[in-house]
């Protein structure tokens, strides 16, 4: 039950750090827990102050010394704000103490710190680690503690409470003469050793006489000779408290230590003191106190009692039970709900339980319900208005227990009942307090303190005779001074708010959400579509929440999510996003399927991202790897090329499908090994391992491959024993061309170089080839030069080749004027979005200059005026990207680098929370029975105001190539304006009042992508930054005959009518169908055939994939059962393969009249074979570059640089006499 004597207890220590030299302290980061199931506080043990702790303790539960201090105000004391003032005398002790006990009686934390008080007491650090004796610590305080209240009225503090008078009496046998000495004494100190318990020490002590004869006779004045006498002592004044030391603690002169005497030692908890009144610790070990909660401060219970004392109505059956009011008002708030409920609501179910009311049971002994209610404040609290009634947080007796006792203890003894009696209602009880912990106990567990390492060390009793008054029964409140109070409130105020704060910064976790429409599947991964702004949000989300909640609210984030929601966890690999587990058990916490914080969460429909399945897991994550592909030249050449390419492959796909992606039929495998001598070397892989998967090759990203094609002669670069040595850590040469426009011997030359080499060296070497070091020394520069002959910006003379990333065989221009400083940007710019090759121009800026610095800069360079224009950067498609909105921002803030293209854009960004929509018009024609598609891919000349359909990829229709969209304006609009307010801005556009729109109802909005109509926006009152349109949105308005009110369920599909014996399409009709009942292909084959007014088993019905030209039949049977969480999703066309959404065209087929299998059209059949051309000649484009160029090893990484004996206790007090 309790460690061992000599061995300090640390399990009680907060925080667990703690070391030689450093005082303990609390985690400023986590706020201190609030107290227990008890109500009452411990102290925090610093180290070796556990004797400490308990005597606190055990004065803070003397309510007399408590109060006693408590009514010295700060008139008397001084204020601690003062305490370093050098003429305030500000009694430092007292004033700590009174604030300990403030915060042991009122601050909700589990433990007090005694910080404060040890430092007064002038203690170092070492004093704090080091054990103490109990008893002289007791001694030594009281004796700073009256020494510190000289001058107060407090000054006999100590001498009223605990000081008592023992008298030595000597009677001589002769002339009945005494002789007395009186001695006051603190505490008692009784022996141990060979005595049976308390009550026979002290008959020892104060009833026998100790006698003086024979050889040891006694001098008396009064017969000034040596006679008999009788010696003893007596109790003269007992203190109100009276403290007992018992010696356990005895030398061994043998071994010449000290050891505690453990043999049984009794002691009573009421004792009576008559008898024996005048007329009628070792080196190291842990305190702790037992204490008798004389003021009720406490609750008091046991966890097996929970049971029996959270009383049930069910169990109220005696008339005993009945009668009495408290147990049957607590069992009832016991069963509502935060214990809480109205006053009227509670006497009704009193009436309801037990069959009659409150006034009839009870009003004539206890008076109303309210009033009966404010009596019992300990148990019941009312509102301030006194309308509803909860049980007190703690009450009395409501508890649950978790407890640790160790080592050596100190009993505070209150009268009792004798030992084993327990009277629950009426009689304090006992608390074991060991630090921070704080228990209760039994009376009878106090008989085990009689013997052992355990037992008792002090006792302290008080007088039988001490009442309490009621008003101090279970108020800790009570004759606390006023400031203290509210320091206690404030501070409780304080700990509330760094709960909440650290709560919710434990709990709270930060996840990014991809949204699947934003992302596209490209070479082998996911990439977004737009900025990452757009497409990724971000969440705040408690980790406590299940997955269900998460589910709920990313719905209600993403308002305009339609069908299905799958959360897959996400990770960025260098190819991309990959899914790895899709999240399942929506009753689970974030915390039970260990979501992370930070964590990257994909919202998709669980089987599609843009029409392409995506495969998810750790299995078939993507590798980027570096593929080398060694090929022999042209017909009747000996020469070899090497040619360098990342390729994206999954980690589960043989090694084998390396040589499909390159397009060769077989060849050798190399993989990229490391030697010792630090060279990268090449091991070809056996042709039975190609059937292996890339991960069971131990391939990772960033791995390299050499392919050499089976048709390359054995004299290639690659020895037969099938290892070969790169040399990659060296650059044989590099090509300068003069592009200074001065005369010159050559027009280019070779440089040798090594990665290591300065670019400054190069540049030099360069001009003193060309002779030309006299016009070019001091105003050169060199710029790659790209394969299709383009400048690149300029390389810093301070950068080595591989700093540069500059390769064997680079071909670098020689041009006037300076290279930009490492503190400079050189940056190309253009006017317009439509740049056409050569026409860029180049300036050199500080990187700290502002965007609109930058733009004032490059406006006078292009020689063009006005504040109408804003800058654009060119993203890697190289087209307008994203504004440069913060006009005040720097470039390097906006990670604005060397080379980065920037575009002068005509036109003033709209102010910060508004949009410039450009507005499209889109009208379906009849031209004659034929129907081209809004579909299609349509291509747009910025300077006309049409954009039309571009005739390779025209609809399934017979009749024009393509519908034209009709550009009308622009619109600006605050991005908090609804969908409907969009609407009624674009009708006061002069080019729409032609078309006669008669209201916003009467019009259909679609977002423009890529100059095709993309998503379908519905809602009209929903505001416009709810539907996430970008920084470049584009809408498109469409006239309807009649209004249309969408339901979240509703998908609108353009259906058309195949033309008997024509490969070729009616008209289009919109189709609205209602998926409420489910995503199922005989749910839309009903629709359609109720459309066409045929029955469901005479059509056939197809989706149209216009990207492709291809028709995909929607069976009347069940799609393909698909296996994910091992779930049947039967039919839906939602899912794969058809992914059906707004917009898309259903082809229908009348078997009555057209019994042919194919729904293509002769439109598709052109479509296709344009496609085919096309990809033929950008095979043959790939070729031509790849004669024309040479690829080289890359440069291989160059190595990182490695990179006690006992002490005197004192207490120090100043001077206030």
């Amino acid at each position: 039950m309790f460690g061992d004597l000599f061995e300090e207890d640390y399990s009680s220590v907060s925080n667990n750090q703690y070391g030689r030299g450093e005082r303990l302290k609390i985690n400023g980061l986590e706020p201190p827990a609030p107290r227990e199931f008890t109500n009452l506080s411990g102290i925090r043990n610093q180290g070796g102050t556990c004797y400490l702790n308990s005597l606190l303790q055990t004065l803070h539960f003397t309510p007399e010394f408590r109060e006693a201090l408590f009514s010295l105000g700060p008139e008397e004391l001084g204020s601690l704000e003062d305490k370093d003032k050098p003429d305030a005398k500000v009694r430092i002790i007292p004033l700590q103490l009174q604030r300990l006990f403030a915060q042991l009686l009122l601050l909700d934390q589990e433990a007090a710190t005694t910080t404060d008080l040890t430092d007064s007491f002038g203690w170092t650090s070492d004093e704090e680690l080091r054990q103490h004796d109990v008893q002289e610590l007791n001694r030594i305080l009281f004796s700073a503690l009256e020494t510190s209240l000289v001058g107060t009225s407090g000054h006999d503090l100590i001498n009223h409470l605990y000081h008592g008078t023992i008298v030595n009496q000597i009677v001589c046998k002769e002339c009945r003469t005494v002789s007395e000495k009186q001695e006051d004494f603190l505490d008692l100190t009784v022996a141990v050793k060979n005595v049976s318990g308390l009550e026979e020490a002290l008959w020892n002590m104060y009833v026998e006489e100790e006698v003086f004869d024979y050889d040891n006779l006694y001098h008396c004045g009064t017969c000034d000779r040596l006679v008999k006498a009788a010696k003893s002592a007596k109790l003269r004044k007992l203190p109100p408290f009276l403290t007992v030391s018992l010696l356990r603690f005895n030398f061994d002169f043998v071994k010449h230590e000290r050891y505690k005497e453990t043999s049984c030692y009794t002691f009573p908890l009421r004792i009576n003191l008559k008898p024996f009144c005048e007329q009628g610790g070792c080196y190291g070990g842990h305190y702790h106190v037992y204490i008798k909660d004389v003021d009720h401060l406490g609750n008091w219970q046991f966890p097996e009692e929970k049971s029996q004392l959270d009383v049930n109505l069910k169990d109220l059956q005696t008339e005993e039970e009945i009668s009495d009011p408290l147990v049957v008002l607590k069992a009832i708030l016991l069963q509502e709900e935060n214990n809480l409920i109205s006053v009227d609501q509670l006497g009704q179910k009193l009436l309801k339980k037990i069959g009659v009311s409150w006034n009839k049971k009870y009003r004539k002994q206890h008076g109303p319900l309210r009033k009966f209610l404010q009596l019992h404040s300990q148990v019941f609290l009312l509102s301030s208005d006194e309308s509803t009634v909860s049980l007190l947080k703690n009450p009395p007796l409501q508890a649950k227990a978790d407890f640790h006792r160790n080592d050596r203890h100190i009993f505070q003894m209150r009268p009792s009942k004798p030992l084993g009696s327990d009277d629950s209602t009426s009689c304090p009880h006992w608390f074991d307090i060991n630090d921070s912990r704080v228990q209760p106990i039994k009376e009878k567990d106090i008989e085990k303190q009689f013997q052992g390492k355990e037992s008792a060390y002090m006792l302290f009793y008080r007088k039988s005779r001490l009442q309490r008054p009621p008003e101090a029964r279970a108020n800790p409140r009570y004759r606390v001074p006023c400031h203290l109070l509210n320091e206690m409130d404030e501070a409780n105020i304080e700990l509330q708010t760094k709960r909440a704060e650290y709560d919710s910064a434990n709990n709270n976790i930060e996840l990014h959400l991809h949204l699947g429409p934003q992302y596209h599947f490209f070479n082998g991964a996911l990439h977004p579509l737009v900025s990452r702004s757009e497409c990724v949000w971000d969440l705040t989300f408690d980790k406590r929440k299940t997955l269900g909640d998460l589910r709920q609210s990313t719905f209600q984030l993403l308002e305009f999510w339609e069908g299905d929601m799958v959360l897959s966890v996400a990770k960025l690999v260098p190819a991309g996003l990959h899914l790895y587990q899709t999240l399942d058990g929506d009753e689970l916490t974030l915390c039970e399927i260990e979501i992370a914080d930070g964590e990257d969460i994909f919202v998709w429909n669980g089987v599609e991202v843009g029409g392409v399945q995506i495969q998810t897991g750790v299995d078939c994550e993507p590798l980027l790897l570096n593929v080398l592909h060694l090929e022999t030249g042209t017909a009747g050449e000996k020469c070899q090329q090497l040619t360098e390419s990342p390729h994206v492959f999954p980690s589960n796909a043989e090694l084998g499908t390396v040589f499909t992606a390159l397009a060769i039929p077989a060849g050798t495998i190399f993989i990229s090994d490391a030697e010792p001598t630090g060279q990268e070397g090449w091991t070809a892989v056996p042709r039975e391992d190609l059937k292996k998967t890339f991960r069971q090759q131990g391939l990772r990203d960033g791995s390299s491959l050499l392919v050499r094609d089976a048709a390359a002669d054995e004299s290639s670069l690659l020895p037969k024993q099938e290892k070969w040595i790169n040399r990659m850590n060296e650059i044989d040469c590099l090509e300068v061309k003069n592009l200074c426009q001065l005369d010159s011997e050559e027009e280019q030359v070779k440089i040798p170089a090594t990665a290591n080499t300065v670019v400054s060296d190069i540049r030099i070497k360069a001009i003193k080839e060309f002779k030309l070091m006299k016009e070019l020394a001091e105003n050169s520069c060199l710029r790659p030069i790209s394969r299709n002959g383009r400048l690149l910006h300029p390389v810093p003379d301070s950068y080595t080749l591989k700093e540069a990333e500059l390769k064997r065989g680079s071909l670098l221009g020689l041009c006037l004027g300076k290279a930009p400083t490492s503190s400079e940007l050189f940056l190309f710019f253009a006017t317009g979005s439509n740049i056409q090759p050569g026409t860029e121009m180049e300036i050199i800026v500080e990187e700290t200059v502002s965007v609109s610095e930058c733009l004032k800069i490059m406006l006078e360079k292009s020689g063009l005026s006005g504040d109408t224009w804003h800058l654009r950067k060119m993203d890697w498609c190289y087209e307008a990207g994203e504004p440069l909105c913060e006009q005040d921002a720097t470039l390097k803030e906006l990670k604005i680098c060397s080379g980065d293209t920037l575009l002068l854009i005509e036109g003033k960004l709209p102010p910060p929370g508004f949009l410039k929509v450009p507005i499209w018009w889109y009208q379906l024609q009849d031209p004659a029975g034929h129907w081209a598609s809004h579909q299609d891919q349509t291509t747009c000349t910025p300077a006309g105001r049409l954009c039309r359909a571009a005739p390779s990829q025209g609809a399934p229709g017979g009749g024009p190539p393509g519908e034209p969209l009709l550009y009308l304006g622009d619109v600006e609009i605050a991005d908090v304006a609804s969908l409907a307010d969009l609407k009624s801005q674009a009708m006061t556009l002069p080019s729409l009042s032609e078309f006669g729109a008669p209201s916003p109802a009467f019009l259909r909005a679609w977002t423009v992508e890529n100059t095709r109509l993309g998503r379908l926006l519905r809602a009209d009152r929903q505001q416009l930054r709810d539907y996430r349109l970008g920084q470049r949105p584009a809408v498109c308005l469409e006239p309807l005959q009649e209004e249309e009110h969408l339901g979240p369920q509703d998908i609108l599909l353009r259906t058309q009518v195949r033309i008997p014996g024509e490969r070729a399409y009616g008209p289009a009709t919109d189709l609205v169908w209602d998926t409420a009942r489910g995503w199922t292909a005989s749910s839309l084959r009903q629709k359609v055939a109720d459309l066409c007014s045929l029955p469901v088993e005479k059509i056939e019905i197809a989706k149209y994939f216009p990207e492709k030209f291809e028709w995909l039949p929607i069976s009347s049977w069940n799609q393909q059962i698909t296996k994910r969480k091992k779930k049947k999703q039967q039919d839906n066309l939602q899912g794969a393969p058809y992914y059906l959404k707004d917009g898309d065209i259903i082809g229908i087929k009348n078997l009555l009249v057209d019994e042919d299998d194919d729904f293509s059209t002769v439109r598709d059949d052109i479509g296709k074979e344009n496609q085919k051309q096309r990809a033929v000649g950008r095979k043959k484009s790939r070729e031509v570059s790849r004669v024309q160029s040479s690829d080289t090893f890359p440069s291989p990484e160059t190595p990182a640089r490695p990179r006690g004996p006992e002490a005197s206790l004192s207490i120090h007090v100043g001077s206030f006499r």
